[in-house]
């Protein structure tokens, strides 16, 4: 397939800090490809690299077969983009900002009046045109937003978390329209920290601390996962993961739901599984903690994230 996306060896530094270290990775025509990590991990400062906002310190990258160094403005007339704070103008109304964008991508007669047509639709927007854009409710921005990226039809859409703040049936309902636009070829690379999200893209990068440190489809994710994961059903999650972190064969101990999730830095032998197994509700016991339950588990993506940022050095503070 043609690659739409490519960085190799992709380095921003401000100062003496590197928010980007050599970072590579390529993004395949009418793929969805996430970028997964914590806050600070380099996602925005990587996306506003390939968009032409931010001339990389070293290393390349292409766009749309455009250098982003070189190419910039070029490049900007072949993407959409959409920031977690929507770029919209809240003191217009929805059929200004719709007629702002246009303008912007010079998007005219005809054509303009079948793609506003074609957002109002899809936004849910219809008969709304006139409402000042601060009023509406966030996932109506957000699709609005989403509309006003795609205004000219690009073939290559960012999208840097663009669901922050979103309740979670307006978030579905963006990601089925993410679904609708790739699968009629466009491409997408979307920055994000929710999981289920991340379970949308055909492949994702996860980063942190400004370098890539695993790459490949959820499933395969999960799958190299060799550690063995336990749930632990406990009447205080949050106390109980205090005290699993210091239980002898235990990796990682964090909240998944009600639940908790007990990596183990064992591998998966018959007798390491049995010790752990009892050695779980014996440390709850000690410390007054009920344990209904103790099994093992595949290891969801979220044991996959947390277990990847730990290991290269947690999330950045702050």
């Amino acid at each position: 397939m043609t690659e739409a996306i490519a960085a190799r060896e992709l380095t921003r530094t401000f100062g003496g800090f590197t928010a980007v270290d050599r970072v590579s990775f390529s993004v395949r025509a009418g793929e969805i490809f996430g970028f997964l990590g914590p806050n600070g991990a380099g996602k925005t400062t990587t996306i506003r690299m390939l968009t032409g906002l931010l001339r990389p310190t070293s290393g390349t990258a292409s766009v749309a077969g455009l250098d982003v160094a070189s190419q910039a403005p070029r490049i900007r007339e072949r993407i959409g983009y959409m920031s977690q704070r929507f770029s919209l103008y809240p003191d217009l109304t929805v059929a200004e900002n719709l007629e702002l964008f246009a303008g912007l991508y010079g998007v005219t007669g005809r054509r303009f009046r079948e793609r506003r047509s074609w957002v109002l639709e899809m936004a849910g927007l219809a008969g709304h045109e006139r409402r000042p854009t601060a009023e509406l409710p966030l996932g109506w921005k957000q699709r609005l937003a989403l509309g006003c990226a795609v205004l000219h039809e690009p073939p290559i859409l960012f999208l840097d978390e663009p669901t922050s703040g979103v309740d979670p049936l307006a978030r579905r309902a963006f990601w089925d329209l993410i679904d609708e636009l790739a699968a009629g070829g466009t491409t997408v690379l979307v920055s994000t920290h929710y999981m289920e999200e991340a379970e949308h893209c055909h492949r994702l990068i996860v980063m942190n601390r400004g370098r890539r440190i695993a790459e490949g489809s959820p499933a395969e994710l999960r799958t190299a996962m060799d550690a063995p994961i336990y749930e632990i059903e406990t009447d205080d999650a949050p106390r109980a993961v205090e005290v699993l972190q210091h239980v002898p064969g235990v990796a990682e101990a964090a909240m998944f739901g009600r639940t908790v999730h007990v990596v183990s830095e064992d591998a998966a032998r018959p007798e390491d599984a049995t010790r752990l197994e009892h050695a779980i509700p014996a440390a709850l016991a000690r410390s007054g903690l009920a344990c209904t339950r103790v099994r093992r588990v595949e290891p969801s993506l979220e044991d996959v994230f947390v277990a990847l940022v730990r290991r290269t050095g947690g999330a950045v503070e702050g």
